[in-house]
């Protein structure tokens, strides 16, 4: 998925991270569609839109739990 014209959609797993896939494929476990679909690059603009924090979900519970 090399071009950026290619179409995807955003995908997100568990701990909240985020992905691009190939629209044709079907997704793999652990992941479900995010909402977002467009070429390579406008999923990776909203990406960067929408991740904020990169840290997995896991470590910003432990992390605010630690804060208490």
């Amino acid at each position: 998925m090399e071009d950026d014209d290619s179409a995807a959609i955003v995908v997100v797993n568990h701990e909240e991270q985020f992905s691009l896939w190939p629209i044709n494929m079907a997704i793999p476990g652990g992941w479900r569609a995010e909402g977002f679909e467009g070429s390579r690059r406008e999923c990776l603009d909203y990406i960067d839109r929408v991740w904020r924090d990169i840290r997995p979900l896991s470590m910003r519970r432990m992390i605010d739990d630690s804060d208490a």
